[in-house]
């Protein structure tokens, strides 16, 4: 039996990579700067290749007319739900929000309304959620004031899944030299990781054009209030970095996923192929990921392009 291989990158063009599996399919989106974009797929090494459609386009002007980016789909409590980044083109960092769209029927024929913004304490990007002992959640990265970094995440109680409730309580902010890279210090890009007690909240860090662009965690044990800065704990160490060897530089702003099956854990992540590439350059890279002893992730070293891996289990 010759087994099945493919190759990274699976979208040579595609930053910001987000999956999420819904029964039988993969839902897929990237970065497309004045769209969103979705694809659909029966497998998972396969998403580039499934089906997709444009399913909203920004307008020409007003305050989501711009920089559109990292969109993600969730499905919550039967509805679907759409955050992306976007700003007016004109006021940079300081007039970046993220919106969100609902489809209460099927992701590609069901109609997307627009919600408006989440109303965040401060200007800010990559909006992600997750439930959590019944209750939603809101995680971004936030912008302000900060005379030592640019970027931090906050996270607050969502009223529903477009309206925030409650103080937007920051969580973690750059501290290590390795949340500083390319000229600015940076957390951005969270994503919840769940399994059997704990929480893992990842992270980017550093500037995404950076070599050095990279993976931070956050844990937090299931009994904590999550709302707490004090109950999450802070890995001193990039858990997922470059690798000079294998070639590949800038891998973060990830999300997680499924083998088809559900016995393996892979992660979706962007990474550049040269050093000093520009990110431009960012492609769509997958690989399954493994868990220590302890029980926290071990992602191992970003696989360098163009070699067969073996599939997702159950492809």
């Amino acid at each position: 039996m010759i087994e099945k291989t493919f190759q990274n990158p699976l979208l040579d063009f595609g930053a910001d990579p987000w999956v999420f599996k819904d029964r039988d399919y993969y839902y897929f989106m990237v970065t497309r700067g004045t769209k969103i974009d979705l694809w659909k797929s029966k497998t998972l090494s396969g998403i580039a290749q499934g089906n997709y459609k444009t399913i909203w386009t920004a307008p020409e002007e007003g305050i989501n007319c711009a920089n559109v980016w990292a969109p993600e789909i969730h499905k919550i409590n039967g509805s679907w739900y759409i955050y992306f980044t976007a700003n007016d083109g004109k006021g940079g960092d300081l007039s970046r929000k993220v919106f969100v769209l609902e489809n209460t029927s099927d992701p590609f024929n069901g109609v997307w309304e627009e919600k408006g913004f989440v109303n965040t304490e401060y200007s800010g990007l990559d909006g992600t959620v997750f439930e959590h002992q019944g209750k939603l959640y809101f995680v971004y990265a936030g912008y302000g004031n900060f005379p030592d970094y640019g970027s931090a995440l906050y996270i607050a109680e969502m009223e529903n899944p477009w309206t925030l409730k409650g103080t937007n309580v920051l969580i973690s902010k750059p501290e290590f030299d390795w949340e500083k890279q390319g000229g600015m210090a940076i957390n951005e890009g969270p994503v919840m990781l769940k399994r059997k007690n704990k929480l893992f909240l990842i992270y980017s860090a550093s500037t995404t054009w950076s070599d050095d662009y990279c993976l931070g965690m956050l844990t937090a044990t299931a009994d904590k209030d999550v709302l707490d800065m004090n109950s999450w704990v802070k890995s001193e160490q990039p858990v997922f970095k470059k690798s000079i060897e294998n070639q590949v530089f800038a891998p973060g702003h990830n999300s997680f996923t499924l083998s088809p099956d559900e016995t393996e854990d892979w992660i979706i992540y962007h990474a550049i192929s040269e050093s000093e590439g520009g990110s431009e350059h960012r492609s769509t890279r997958i690989q399954k990921f493994t868990w220590n002893s302890d029980g926290t992730p071990n992602f191992g070293i970003p696989l360098p392009i163009g070699i067969p891996i073996p599939v997702p289990s159950g492809e």
